[in-house]
C-alpha cells in the first residue's frame, strides 16, 4: 500500500510538471514524452501499481503482485525525472539537478522491459514453469544489470533529447566497452522476453480449466504490448520523428493493457469471457482493415477517374457503411470456421435440427433427430430421450 501511495504521489507531481511544460517548446518535445505521451506513461505506472497492490492484497503468495508494484514505481519515477530534466535544462535555469535527473531517467524504461519478461515467466501463479527455467530468469537479470552498467558509466553525452549533458559518472576511454554492455543488455532482455513467451505457450498447451483461461488473457495482453513495442522500435529506426508522440502514446497504452489484463486474469474477473473477447477482436480487427482498405481504394479510384469530388466521396462512404453488416457476417463466419470450428459445427447442427423440426410430425423421427443433434454437438457419454405420452 505504501508503494502504491508513493506511485500515486509521483504521478501527481508528473502531471504538474507536464502542465508547466505544456506552454514551452523544447528539444524534448520531439522525443514524445511531453504532453499526451508523458501522460500515457503516468496511466501505465498507475495501472501496474494498482493491479500489483490488488494482487498482493488478494493473492498474497503470488510474486507477480510485488513485481507489478515495482514496475509501476519505476515507470512512475522515470517520467517525472524526464519532465524535471526538461524543465531544468531547457526552460528554467534556476531549477537544480537537471543533469542528474537526465542521467537517472535513462534507467526506468529499460529495467521495466526486463522485468516484463520476468512477469510473463512467472504468470499466473508467481512460480516458474519448472526449475529448469531459472536460467531464463538469470538471463533477464543479467540483461538488466548490463544495461544499467552501460547507461550508467558510458562516457560522453547522454542520449537524446539530453545530448547536451555529459554523463557525470562516465569512465573516460571506456565508451566502446560500455556501449557494447548496454547493447548486450538489450539483447539479453529481449531474449528473456521471447523465451518467457515460449514458456507461457508451453504452459498453455498443458493447462486446463482456470489456468488455461488465465493464460489466454495473458496471450491477448502480450500480443497488444508486443505490437506496441515492435511499432515503437520500427518507427525509431525509421527515424519517423513526426510520429514520436503517437508512438510514445501507443507504447504507453501497450504497457497499460498488460497489467490490467494480467491482473484481471489473476483475480479471475470475468475470466471465462476471454474467448468472446478474442473472437470480437479478430472479427472487428479484420472488419476495420477490410472496410478501411475498401474505402481508401474506392476514394483513390474515384479521384483518379473523375477528380476530387465531395459528392462522390460521400456516396462511397455511404456504400462502405452499407457493407458493414454483410462484411461482418462473412468475417464472423470465417473466424468461427477457422478458430472456433467445434462451436461453428455445433451451431450448424442446431440450425439443421431446427429446420427439420418445423416440418416433422412423427415423434419417433423427432426423437432420432434430437438424439443425433445432442450427440454431435455435446458429445456426451450416454444419451436417453424420453417422450411423455399424452392420452
Amino acid at each position: 500500500m505504501k508503494l502504491w501511495l508513493a506511485t500515486v504521489a509521483v504521478a501527481l507531481v508528473t502531471c504538474v510538471l507536464l502542465v508547466l511544460g505544456a506552454s514551452h517548446a523544447t528539444p524534448a518535445d520531439d522525443f514524445g514524452l511531453s504532453g499526451v505521451g508523458g501522460a500515457s506513461f503516468v496511466v501505465a505506472s498507475l495501472a501496474f501499481a494498482t493491479l500489483g497492490a490488488l494482487v498482493r492484497a488478494r493473492v498474497p503468495g503470488n510474486r507477480i503482485g510485488p513485481l507489478f508494484c515495482l514496475i509501476g514505481a519505476l515507470l512512475g519515477v522515470g517520467d517525472p525525472l524526464f519532465q524535471w530534466a526538461d524543465q531544468a535544462l531547457f526552460i528554467s535555469d534556476s531549477l537544480p539537478g537537471g543533469a542528474t535527473a537526465a542521467w537517472l531517467q535513462n534507467f526506468g524504461l529499460p529495467v521495466c522491459f526486463g522485468l516484463l519478461g520476468v512477469a510473463v515467466l512467472l504468470f499466473p501463479d508467481g512460480r516458474l514453469p519448472s526449475p529448469r527455467w531459472r536460467w531464463v530468469l538469470r538471463l533477464a537479470c543479467a540483461g538488466i544489470a548490463l544495461n544499467a552498467l552501460g547507461y550508467g558509466l558510458r562516457p560522453g553525452p547522454l542520449d537524446d533529447p539530453f545530448s547536451t549533458v555529459d554523463n557525470p559518472l562516465g569512465i573516460p576511454g571506456a565508451f566502446d566497452l560500455l556501449d557494447a554492455c548496454s547493447g548486450l543488455g538489450w539483447m539479453f532482455m529481449g531474449a528473456s522476453v521471447g523465451l518467457a513467451a515460449v514458456g507461457s505457450g508451453l504452459r498453455l498447451r498443458r493447462a486446463r480449466g482456470v489456468e488455461r483461461a488465465q493464460l489466454k488473457w495473458l496471450a491477448l495482453a502480450a500480443a497488444f504490448t508486443g505490437i506496441a513495442i515492435i511499432a515503437d522500435v520500427v518507427s525509431y529506426f525509421a527515424a519517423a520523428t513526426g510520429f514520436n508522440e503517437v508512438r510514445t502514446v501507443v507504447l504507453g497504452l501497450g504497457f497499460t493493457v498488460f497489467p490490467l489484463t494480467a491482473g484481471a486474469a489473476i483475480l479471475r474477473l470475468r475470466l471465462y469471457d476471454i474467448d468472446v473477447v478474442i473472437n470480437r477482436a479478430l472479427v472487428y480487427g479484420a472488419l476495420t482493415a477490410t472496410l478501411g482498405g475498401a474505402y481508401l481504394g474506392l476514394v483513390l479510384l474515384v479521384g483518379l477517374a473523375v477528380g476530387r469530388s465531395n459528392l462522390a466521396i460521400a456516396v462511397w462512404t455511404l456504400a462502405v457503411a452499407g457493407l458493414f453488416r454483410h462484411a461482418r457476417a462473412r468475417i464472423q463466419g470465417a473466424v468461427d470456421r477457422r478458430f472456433y470450428r467445434r462451436r461453428y459445427d455445433a451451431q450448424r447442427t442446431l440450425d439443421a435440427f431446427g429446420a427439420r423440426l418445423r416440418d416433422e410430425v412423427d415423434l419417433d423421427s423427432v426423437g432420432a433427430h434430437l438424439h443425433a443433434a445432442v450427440v454431435e454437438t455435446v458429445q456426451p457419454a450416454h444419451v436417453s430421450v424420453w417422450l411423455r405420452s399424452v392420452p
